[in-house]
């Protein structure tokens, strides 16, 4: 597995070096902000890890900056000391994958990574979507509805390729939480925000919506003469 380390402590660097690499890791190592994106852009990695606290630019513009201008889809975990809800909700809106907070477990950072390059893979199994006239490429992070580009947050990316998975069947807010979080979901209320945040994208310049909510149950995606 390559994995690329966007850390400027040395203690750390070394600690991750000494036990990922005899499991069979291959890492490379950026030790501020610009030099990672480069990195990222520049190399083809399975997975980044990426600490908040960076010279120059921080881990949250990093990685805001790898989704946003560079549409990277390689998985991203978070390694820091910041362990607010509001930290970790910030993380994951900028479209981080996992969120590990230090002091942190070695076996458990090498589960975790493991856990988001499977994850990752299947995903890009089925790289296109498709429902209704709703189109998402999970090879280049882009989704269109009628030929019209959706400008998403990578939540909100998140969000709707598993509903299109599920089309047109229900899917959980159980489920989608998984789907984002893992096993460490934020309170109730950040799923509700996410979902409304994709409904301006999805459904607010159409004339009818795709996006429905099941009160108490779920969500699902309908095409138009379903509404």
């Amino acid at each position: 597995m390559h994995v690329l380390i966007i850390e400027d402590n040395p203690d750390i660097i070394a600690n991750l070096y000494g036990y990922l690499e005899p499991l069979g890791y291959t890492l490379d190592v950026a030790r501020n902000g610009n030099v990672g994106v480069s990195c990222a852009t520049g190399s083809c990695h399975d997975a980044i890890v990426l600490d908040l606290s960076l010279p120059g630019m921080d881990g949250v513009e990093v990685c805001q900056t790898l989704r946003r201008d560079y549409r990277l889809a390689t998985p991203i975990l978070m390694l820091t000391a910041r362990d607010t809800v509001h930290d970790k909700l910030t993380g994951f809106e900028v479209g981080a994958d996992d969120y590990l907070v230090k002091p942190y477990s070695l076996p458990e950072l090498d589960a975790r990574l493991k856990a988001l390059v499977r994850r990752s893979r299947n995903e890009h199994v089925q790289s296109v979507l498709a429902f209704g006239d709703l189109r998402l490429d999970a090879s280049t992070g882009h989704a269109t509805r009628a030929g019209q580009s959706l400008d998403l947050t990578p939540t909100g990316y998140k969000i709707l390729t598993a509903l299109m998975r599920a089309a047109p069947k229900l899917i959980t807010r159980e489920a989608i939480e998984r789907e984002i979080w893992g096993d460490n979901p934020p309170d109730s209320d950040a799923l509700r925000t996410h979902i409304h945040t994709l409904r301006q994208a999805l459904d607010k310049p159409f004339p009818h919506p795709m996006l429905l909510t099941l009160p108490g149950t779920g969500y699902r995606l309908t095409v138009p003469s379903e509404t």
